[in-house]
Formats: structure tokens, sequence, C-alpha cells
């Protein structure tokens, strides 16, 4: 889905400072009927954007589930949507530790628009609960129900 819709990360490296971005481009692929941003693919890519974050900090050693999603709808979206991620509390502490954890993500959804006055126009607002655990976590515990059922 992801590959498809055509999603991609604005800039490789995160940077505190400043929001984690994604840009989806306004595609065939992605419309409706209505010639605007079909909102299965606002709502579908809200998730992958939001993961990407995830990923981006924890690096491959964690598995990471979405496990809430919650998405307003403010206004169509003509143009090409953009993703900026800001997570509620500090994750690297909690990436620090080497445990499971739940990240609250808040995703501000812009429409990018080509006119100098305007800049952009938010779309939408979407709240996600991820929840990450250590790829070393999860093989332990599979090990241990292993010799429980022996």
């Amino acid at each position: 889905m992801a590959f498809r819709s055509g999603i991609r990360m604005r800039k490789r490296k995160l940077d505190a400072s400043k929001p984690f971005t994604a840009v989806l481009p306004f595609r065939r692929f992605n419309r409706n009927w209505y010639n605007a941003m079909a909102g299965a693919a606002l709502l579908a890519n809200s998730e992958i954007a939001g993961g990407m974050y995830v990923f981006g900090v924890c690096g491959g050693d964690y598995e990471c589930v979405c496990k809430k999603l919650r998405y307003r709808f403010l206004r169509p979206c003509f143009g090409p949507a953009i993703y900026k991620v800001k997570p509620r509390h500090d994750i690297e502490p909690l990436v620090a530790a080497g445990e499971e954890f739940n990240i609250d993500l808040v995703l501000d959804i812009v429409q990018e628009v080509h006119k100098s006055k305007e800049g952009e126009r938010r779309v939408g607002r979407c709240y996600a609960t991820f929840h990450a655990t250590p790829k070393m976590h999860q093989k332990a515990k599979r090990i241990e129900n292993r010799t429980k059922k022996k």
C-alpha cells in the first residue's frame, strides 16, 4: 500500500527541533470521484507516516504496531499532502531503556499550496499511539512459551 501510494520521507535525518515530514503525492491512485485526495488514502498513510517516524528513531531492533489511530477530517485536500509528525513526549529515553513502550504521536496533515501567499492549508489532524517492543524481548518470550508447553 505504501509503495503504491507513493509516500516519501522529506528529510532523512531526524532532528528534534523540526517535525518529521512525509509527503503523499497527489496522484490518480489517491484521488476520489470529486478529484480530491481520498479520505482512505489520507487515513491509511497517517499510520504509515507515524510508523516511519517510530522506525526511524527506534531502528530495526524494535517491532512497532499501531494500537490506536484517530483522524479528524477538516477540509478536502486538492494537492500533495504533507504529514508533520511530532511526538507528545520524548522518545529517545524510552528507546535507550530497551524495554517495551507506547508512544503518542500528533500528525498535522497539510495541503501543499503553490501560491506564495497561502503557504499551507491544514486538511486534517491525526492522533496515533504506537507500541514498540524490542525484537530480543519477543524472541525471549517465544522461547519461554515453547519450554512451558513441553
